[in-house]
């Protein structure tokens, strides 16, 4: 690894500009905005629809970053934080992998700088401060039935779902139900990751709505004086985090929503800091790109400004086939692959609504086989788009070359701009029918009574005018996580939905997503260890 400060010398960052943590790590103090002009073309890295394989969107990311440098471009990459729900739960890791890893990757992992216990501490400040004022006579009148603030833990736990908090008498506070979110999920997560600066990140902290109060009225967290202590808390928290790619890349790691249940990208303020910083800054979002890209062009882009110069959409010949055969494994048969190619242009077609150029690039297996390969770069030249092969796991940089001579010659050639899918004006509703037609391919909407309800309070409140953040299924484009390839006729159904307001949308949910995960039979946790020298095993 190179020291941190020789990467920050790669981007021309300043030594004050600089807060160490050890050797190959460093925090990027917010001084770095003050010159706030964008210099960098911004890249979007998306896929189609996560399988079991796994697609690659961290590692082609890294690769394409790195073969950007190898063709003399300064560029980084902005990826979000690993969660140790994942980590402990099914993935293992989430830093890349092969020769394309953000490192220290054992750090990035676990406990990263604390910004992840400094997300959690400050959501918990404001759990413990609503029930300490209930109990000390409620001078705000809160409503203890509409209270919508739960309690926030990273790890994967289905127990606390649904809890009840205050049992044990009087001194241990008013009896409720409430429950537990995975900190990803947390709007304070999601917050850190869309704030602008300092003013901004306290603007949205004061405007939470905890809940109601028995007039009906909202309830904020400015109201219960909480915004300067969970500033407090997340003072180090906003601020991004510099590491290297095992190439020396420059690699900016901060925040960490996930893209099912939250808006799933990067913070708002590494990805400005890199664009004034870099030419090409490459942005990964979390998931398919009816999950993360969608999110970014409907939510993270209104909100912030920031416009993506071109996208990169990752499929691999094992994904499509496991697509085209319902979810099983095998057999790669260039049959399952033209059935599954429905799902690569369903995700295709999403990303072209949105009016921005897209690249395919095709996350190459060592098993996969040259006659695949050519079925979905023919696929995609009948639909007028490039797809090159990519081989970043492997060969690192090397292997995204032509994914990155692909990338640059789009952006070369690109003449519109994004927009967004609705306008603001229109109703909640109306948006959540949008994005299940026009982006998961849903013939109607159903919306449970308990859900309507919701809506309509929060219209009636003035908060329509927000986007939607649909948390959805990762699995499939349904609400449904055992339908593959791109199903049509079929009924989305949204069961609840919660108000982010300091955020900035209203969180929609369909079919049973739930926003605190649970630990599988033989979670990854089972596999991980440290040696009689200290060395983490398992961490991959």
């Amino acid at each position: 690894m190179l020291l941190i400060r020789s990467v920050a010398d790669k981007l021309g960052i300043p030594e004050d500009a600089l807060e160490y943590y050890g050797k190959y790590t460093a925090k990027l103090r917010l001084e770095l905005l003050q010159n706030p002009q964008r210099l960098g073309r911004l890249i979007l890295v998306t896929a189609i629809t996560p399988t079991s394989h796994g697609e690659g969107k961290t590692v082609v990311s890294i690769g394409l970053t790195q073969a950007l440098e190898k063709l003399g471009r300064r560029a980084a990459v902005t990826l979000r934080e690993p969660s140790l729900g994942p980590v402990f739960g099914l993935k293992g890791g989430a830093t890349g992998g092969g020769l394309s890893q953000v490192i220290p990757s054992e750090m990035i992992n676990l406990h990263f700088n604390g910004d992840f216990h400094a997300v959690t501490s400050a959501h918990n400040l404001l759990a413990a401060m609503i029930d300490s004022h209930i109990h000390h006579g409620n001078a705000l009148g809160i409503d203890v039935d509409e209270i919508a603030w739960p309690r926030a833990l990273d790890m994967n736990d289905r127990a606390l779902r649904h809890v009840i908090v205050g049992l044990g008498g009087k001194a241990n506070g008013v009896p409720r139900e409430t429950g537990f979110v995975i900190t990803a999920a947390s709007e304070i997560m999601a917050i850190l990751a869309l704030a602008r600066d300092r003013e901004d990140l306290r603007a949205r902290l004061a405007r939470i709505v905890i809940g109601l109060n028995l007039k009906g009225e909202p309830v904020r967290a400015a109201d219960l004086g909480a915004t300067g202590a969970m500033m407090v808390l997340l003072n180090e928290a906003i601020m991004p985090n510099l590491v290297q790619t095992t190439e020396g890349a420059p690699a900016l790691v901060h925040a960490g929503p996930f893209a099912n249940i939250a808006h799933g990208t990067s913070s708002v303020i590494a990805q400005r800091m890199a664009l004034a910083l870099a030419g090409y800054v490459v942005n990964e979002t979390g998931f398919g790109a009816d999950l993360g890209a969608e999110k970014y062009f409907n939510i993270v882009m209104p909100s912030s400004g920031l416009r993506p110069d071109a996208a990169v959409l990752i499929a691999s010949a094992r994904a499509l086939c496991a697509q085209g055969n319902g979810g099983e494994k095998s057999p790669y048969t260039a049959n399952a692959l033209r059935r599954g190619l429905s799902n690569l242009e369903r995700h295709l077609d999403n990303l072209q609504k949105f009016h921005v150029p897209v690249v395919i690039a095709i996350n190459r297996f060592p098993e996969d086989t040259d006659d695949l390969i050519r079925d979905i770069r023919l696929f995609a030249s009948e639909r007028d788009v490039p797809a090159v092969p990519v081989e970043a796991f492997s060969r690192g940089g090397d292997g995204a070359v032509e994914l990155a001579e692909a990338v640059l010659e789009t952006l070369e050639n690109r003449t519109a701009a994004p927009e967004p899918l609705y306008k603001p004006e229109v109703s909640l509703r109306t948006k959540i029918e949008t994005v299940a037609r026009e982006i998961y391919g849903a013939s109607a909407v159903y919306i449970e009574s308990k859900a309507k309800r919701k809506l309509e309070k929060f219209m009636a409140a003035g908060f329509g005018n927000l986007p939607v953040c649909m948390a959805k299924t990762q699995s499939s484009f349904t609400d449904n996580p055992k339908i593959f390839g791109a199903p049509t006729g079929w009924t989305l159904t949204v069961t609840d939905a919660d108000l982010a307001a300091g955020a900035g949308f209203v969180v929609v949910i369909a079919g049973n997503m739930m926003r605190m995960p649970g630990l599988g039979r033989e979670p990854q946790a089972v596999r991980l260890d440290v040696d009689g020298e200290g060395r983490i095993l398992g961490l991959h």
